[in-house]
């Protein structure tokens, strides 16, 4: 991965044009088949792996036909990097020369990643020469393959470039072949990745720890994450995350905010450049209307107002699919409001304020009122009047809770920068919070439990859901101090209990979905499968309620499936009970690299030092895990007000800051 371009194959680096094999940009595959053979053999494939998200090596060997020595003479090595450039190089490591032709077979449907993904695969096109390549064209789009040194002979009508080789002994050879796309069908500019001389939207820490899997799940995570960053043609330094490879390779509003989010501790820039691209993309089919919580929806038959659009998300067996557009609006206001304690600079707060406003309308406008949903409560915000007129919606219980923050984080903005209706919102969220508490908990056995969902007519939905995590997730607040939550102490209690329980701690991260359901699916996206931004949210959320015994044992199960992934956590993976000896299940629609993995693994362990800021305020406090679940950990090159921030926790969980802003008094929990 290099946002916009990407590249695929199996570990011996053949590109066959099978499944999702090639290279890409912009979502359109350049070059379907790149088949190397020496002296008409394929490598033997020794070795394949990636040296970076956006690099992969591959080693292959070839004996010389007739050669009596038993070791391989030749080695073929192939550096690939995601943005189309791919180097060969052939080693002759034999007592005599290698005389032989190396033959590059190339091809492409120039097919776009949805059609592929989708399993539809069109015949090859027709090949042209070039100066130093091949060339294809079709449907208002074209590609070429060009290489140096020139190929000796290039055979169109088979697309082969054929150089006639003669390594001596202990010499080596290379070429160096690049794929790009030519022209694209007319229309909108496509995102960008990171341009050159484009610096990266965040430090890059050093993190020390007793933990080794932790010291090298951030680096990684964070390697991963600079592979999606995409760039708005017109706005080249406004950078965002993609949602992921290879399913979702563009921008998904509620996941690159999560990634913007999760990155503060590194610095605004993420955060700034997401939000700003998210409000040019704000629908706004009306005039602003009220900022307190009587704004109305807008006209019949149009979103409302101040909308973030998102794609549909399956709901999973118990409840209908949802459109993400709502936690989207929601993280809107969140991520601005924490960026701005963080250290954004208050006339970049200032711009982005009324999108805020207008976030806020939208979320007003989504309160049931009777017969379109459980009254008091958030539905959907993406309804259209028509539909709410027609169809009652469910009020889940993760929404409540983004709803609930949304509110608190607007007041504290509204009230910061003189704007109408802070107390109204406070007001409001204050409701909300005794509405939740009185209907959307479930006794039981155990002492009871959140619902998934509310319905029409105040029933509850019993199911047992990750989703129950984003209770936890209260939100920073002023002085470094958290938002009250939704559920009370006694209730986080349990809810901790019952997040740790086998039903759905499957030992290496929750399920979407209860074990215990006769629904359960392990490798559901909403019924049994591990989705990792989930469980870190859990762990953050748990070492933050006090309750760092269960925070440690979700983090544990995190650790180590981020070691069988290679440090690279995919989006999820299977809800299988954890063995000994048995690694975690591969999802086969998991995206690897996934912006909301890759930064909840930056998350998971940033978090443990608990460093809380509120620039605005002049003051940082640091309350980390007292239990120390990670032992030592020394996080060096932090950015608070965009200035380094380093901290150490000792093993007895006592936190020393090592370098701040003068201008920041510091504070401990």
């Amino acid at each position: 991965m290099a946002a916009p371009a990407m590249a695929a194959s199996g570990i011996d680096g053949q590109l066959r044009g099978q499944g999702l094999q090639g290279f890409y940009r912009s979502g359109m595959r350049t070059l379907a088949r790149m088949e190397l053979r020496l002296g008409g053999i394929e490598p033997m494939p020794l070795q394949g792996a990636l040296t970076s998200a956006a690099e992969a090596r591959f080693v292959g060997s070839v004996r010389i036909p007739g050669d009596p020595d038993p070791d391989p003479a030749l080695t073929v090595e192939r550096l690939r990097h995601a943005d189309g450039t791919e180097t060969v190089t052939v080693r002759n490591a034999g007592g005599r020369p290698a005389r032989l032709p190396l033959e590059i077979t190339l091809g492409t449907d120039l097919g776009l990643l949805g059609d592929i993904a989708a399993g539809q695969r069109a015949a090859d096109l027709p090949s042209q020469v070039q100066s130093s390549g091949l060339r294809w064209s079709g449907a208002g789009r074209s590609a070429t393959v060009s290489a140096r040194p020139s190929p000796h002979a290039v055979l169109a009508g088979a697309g082969v470039l054929r150089w006639d080789l003669e390594v001596q002994p202990g010499a080596r050879w290379s070429v160096e072949l690049r794929s790009e796309l030519e022209s694209a069908p007319a229309g909108s500019r496509p995102p960008t990745g990171r341009g050159q001389g484009v610096p990266l939207p965040w430090a890059e820490p050093e993190v020390r720890c007793d933990d080794a899997r932790a010291e090298r799940l951030v680096p990684s995570s964070l390697d991963a994450l600079g592979a999606l960053l995409l760039a708005d043609a017109d706005r080249p330094t406004d950078l965002y995350t993609a949602s992921g490879a290879p399913w979702r390779f563009g921008l998904t509003p509620a996941d690159a905010l999560w990634a913007a989010r999760w990155t503060l501790p590194l610095g605004t820039r993420l955060a700034a450049g997401t939000l700003r691209a998210l409000a040019r993309r704000q629908h706004t089919g009306r005039p602003p209307g009220a900022t307190g919580p009587a704004g109305a929806a807008g006209a019949a038959g149009q979103l409302p107002d101040g909308l973030v659009p998102g794609p549909m998300r399956h709901g999973g067996p118990e409840l209908p699919p949802s459109c993400t557009a709502t936690e989207a609006t929601l993280l809107f206001v969140t991520v601005l409001a924490e960026a701005w304690r963080w250290g954004l600079p208050r006339h970049e707060v200032i711009e982005l304020l009324p999108a805020v406003e207008r976030a806020l309308a939208a979320l007003r406008s989504s309160v049931a009122e009777g017969p379109d949903g459980p009254e008091g409560f958030v539905v959907d915000l993406s309804r259209s009047p028509e539909d709410r007129s027609t169809r009652s919606a469910a009020a889940r219980c993760e929404v409540q809770a983004q709803a609930y923050r949304a509110a608190l984080h607007g007041a504290e903005l509204l009230a910061a920068f003189a704007r109408p209706g802070a107390a109204e919102w406070r007001s409001w969220a204050a409701a909300l919070r005794e509405r939740f508490r009185e209907r959307f908990w479930i006794d039981d056995l155990s002492g009871g439990r959140p619902a998934a969902a509310l319905l029409g007519g105040g029933r509850t939905v019993p199911a047992v859901a990750s989703s129950f995590v984003h209770l936890l997730d209260v939100g920073l607040s002023r002085d470094g101090e958290l938002h009250e939550g939704l559920l009370d102490r006694e209730q986080t209690r349990l809810l901790a209990q019952r997040l740790t329980a086998p039903e759905l701690d499957c030992g290496w991260g929750l399920r979407t979905l209860g074990g215990k359901s006769p629904r359960f699916n392990p490798l559901g996206h909403r019924s049994g499968a591990v989705r990792v931004h989930e469980t870190a949210l859990a762990v953050a959320g748990l070492a933050d309620s006090g309750l760092e015994r269960e925070a440690g044992l979700l983090l544990e199960g995190l650790l180590g499936a981020a070691e069988h992934f290679d440090g690279r956590l995919p989006e999820m993976y299977a809800g299988e009970q954890r063995v000994t000896g048995c690694p975690p299940v591969p999802h086969p629609a998991a995206c690897r690299p996934a912006a909301l993995s890759a930064a909840a693994g930056v998350h998971l362990v940033l978090s443990m030092a608990g460093v809380r800021p509120d620039v605005p305020g002049g003051r940082v406090v640091v309350r980390p895990a007292a239990s120390t679940p990670l032992g030592e950990l020394q996080l060096t090159g932090l950015r608070v007000a965009e200035e380094p921030f380093s901290v150490r926790v000792s093993r007895i969980g006592v936190a020393v800051v090592e370098e701040a802003s003068p201008q920041l008094q510091l504070g401990a929990g």
